[in-house]
Formats: structure tokens, C-alpha cells, sequence
């Protein structure tokens, strides 16, 4: 969560940006806008990030576009119909992703929300209904099929999960999914039941290539991490949901379950 004198200060700066650009679009909306219209800036702001480097990009309600002068917004004016976004776009976006935060500024001027947007994961060019869309300056646009492409090879380029965590260390791997993992791996391999007993962790999790040479690989994590691990493993998501509906595609209920 970021601070409210951070997210003055960020406001003031995307205020002072000579026009809006890939991964930065001001709305009005002073009453209302658009749900559609939304998720197709959430996938476009979400895909252009990821191609510009950045870890994140802003869609800010309650600012006009050509001076960036507060201009007040009533867009969802109850928190909790606003915190509902989150659910609501992630219903609909690749993988569920989903605001990194929704922030509400109230100043002199008036109401300010600050959508914080992430970026597209590498390798996951971000969709909202099954269309991918993208930036062509101010513009929002269909994501074209080489941006599409690009993201894409981000991990055709390597072997994401050989991939060392330089930072992590046995101690963020959970004592229980290792033994876990031991009893699953005897099973698969019986004939090696009595030597896989005498393996220590660090010659098992070496045997198994969860490892290499004693470093903690991204699989490492992913299958055997402690939840508090999961960090190491951004961008990529380590996440599974399950969702319940009713009969009317409603969301009831829902829960994610995380490393290991």
C-alpha cells in the first residue's frame, strides 16, 4: 500500500507529464464510466507496462486528459462498490489479474481515484473477455500480433523454472511439503525407496533438480516454498483459485491457495 503523501506526490508527477502516454490515461468520469470500457484499459495500460519495463501503470478517474487539471469524480462514491472491481475484472482478465490497489485521493479540488495496474506477467499478454488490447500513444487500440508476440517470447527465451532465486535459501523452503514431496518421489521410484531414506534435504532436493548445486531454483519455490516465499517469484503469479457461482454466473464465493 502506498502512502497517501506518495500518492500526492505521484499524482503531482503524472499531473506534469507533457501528455498521456502508454502507460499512464487520465479520465473525467465524473459520475460514471464504462465497465467495458475499463477492462479494455486495464488489459491495454497492463500489456504496455510490461513492454515498457515498468512494474505497474496508473488509469486515473477525476482528472481531465488535456490539461490534467482535477476535475473531481463520483464514480463509485461507496468504498465497497469500488473494492468490488477487483473481482469484477478479475472475473474477466487472463488469469484473474487484477488491480495492485484502487486508492481514493480526496483533495480541495475534489475526488481522485488512482488505479494502480500491474503489469502483464512475462509471457502473459494480459486479455479482458478474450481480447487482447494495447497503446498506440494516447490511444487505446487492439493489441497487435507482434506486441502479442513479444510478450510471448519474454519466456521461449529461457527455462523459467531452472531459473535460480539468487536471494532464497533452504530456510524459505517448508519443512512438511519437502517430506511431502520425499514420500511422492519414493513412490514414483521405488527401487530407490532405502537410498532415498539416507538422502539429507539438500541431496534430495539436488537428485530431484529442485536444486542446482544447493541453489533454489523457481520450481523449488513454486512446489516446496513457505507462502511467505512467494515474492521471489515475481512477476510470475504462484496461484491457483477456485471459484463458485450460482446458476446466474454470479460470484459467491472464492479462495487462492498459494506456495507451496
Amino acid at each position: 500500500m502506498m502512502s497517501e503523501s506518495l500518492l500526492r506526490e505521484t499524482l503531482q508527477q503524472l499531473q506534469q507529464l507533457p501528455a498521456e502516454n502508454e502507460i499512464v490515461e487520465f479520465k473525467e468520469a465524473k459520475n460514471s464510466f464504462d465497465f467495458n470500457k475499463l477492462g479494455k484499459y486495464f488489459s491495454a495500460l497492463s500489456n504496455a507496462a510490461n513492454l515498457k519495463g515498468n512494474t505497474y501503470a496508473w488509469l486515473v478517474f477525476g482528472i481531465e486528459n488535456k490539461h490534467h487539471k482535477i476535475v473531481g469524480s463520483q464514480y463509485r462514491p461507496i468504498r465497497k462498490d469500488l473494492d468490488s472491481l477487483k473481482g469484477e475484472i478479475g472475473n474477466k482478465t487472463t488469469n484473474r489479474i487484477t488491480f495492485i490497489e484502487i486508492y481514493e485521493l480526496w483533495l480541495d479540488e475534489g475526488r481522485v481515484i488512482m488505479f494502480q495496474i500491474p503489469a502483464a506477467p512475462k509471457g502473459f499478454p494480459i486479455a479482458f473477455e478474450g481480447h487482447y488490447y494495447g497503446r498506440d500513444g494516447e490511444e487505446l487500440v487492439p493489441f497487435n500480433l507482434e506486441e502479442i508476440e513479444r510478450i510471448r517470447n519474454q519466456v521461449v527465451q529461457t527455462d523459467w523454472s531452472i531459473a535460480i532465486c539468487k536471494s532464497a535459501g533452504i530456510n524459505d523452503l517448508d519443512e512438511k511439503a519437502i517430506a511431502k514431496a520425499k514420500e511422492n518421489y519414493k513412490v514414483k521410484n521405488p527401487r530407490l525407496s532405502t537410498e532415498i531414506d539416507n538422502w539429507n534435504t539438500a541431496t534430495f532436493l539436488n537428485k530431484t533438480k529442485l536444486t542446482i548445486n544447493g541453489s533454489i531454483t523457481n520450481t523449488a519455490i513454486l512446489l516446496l516454498g513457505k507462502p511467505e516465499s512467494e515474492h521471489y517469484l515475481a512477476p510470475a503469479i504462484a496461484r491457483i483459485t477456485w471459484v463458485l457461482k450460482d446458476i446466474r454466473n454470479f460470484e459467491k464465493d472464492y479462495e487462492h491457495f498459494t506456495c507451496p
